[in-house]
């Protein structure tokens, strides 16, 4: 995206620098997963796209460092080492997994599913935006079996 300018405040948050001037915004990578350095959906507090980046490559030094960086914080994964439960309740999959970082429970859509990634793995997105990788070789045999309804 020409003139794109992206600078980061003292406390680490993104700033966009539009016709409008200044804009708070937090990064979203878009699909796919598995090319991370491609669109960049830039939104607002309000979740509104105020600026695509097709590549972070064509930004200047400064604003792609900037979002390099806040897409590194806002881009955490949880990695499942075991996948305990998963239930459907109304419109929610309810998921009871070990991660690297203890036990977690998440929520994504019914018709939310996982994603693959450029390696074995896949991701899946939960309510909340955290995104949990889940790479099916290696979990035991009982979570291979729940997660395999879940693959494409």
């Amino acid at each position: 995206m020409k003139n794109c300018i992206l600078t980061a405040d003292q406390a680490g948050r993104l700033c966009f620098h539009g016709e409008n001037g200044p804009v708070q915004v937090r990064p979203v990578a878009c699909f796919p997963w598995s090319s991370p350095g491609e669109y960049v959906s830039l939104r607002d507090e309000d979740d509104r796209e105020v600026a695509l980046i097709g590549e972070i490559q064509s930004l200047d030094p400064v604003s792609r460092a900037a979002l390099e960086q806040s897409l590194a914080q806002a881009s955490f994964v949880f990695e499942v080492n075991r996948i305990d439960s998963v239930e459907d309740e109304l419109e929610l999959r309810v998921w009871k997994v070990q991660t690297d970082q203890g036990p977690r429970l998440f929520q994504t859509k019914l018709d939310q599913w996982p994603q693959p990634t450029n390696r074995d793995a896949m991701v899946i997105r939960d309510l909340a935006g955290d995104l949990y990788g889940i790479n099916p070789r290696s979990l035991d045999p009982k979570s291979q079996k729940l997660f395999w309804a879940f693959r494409e």
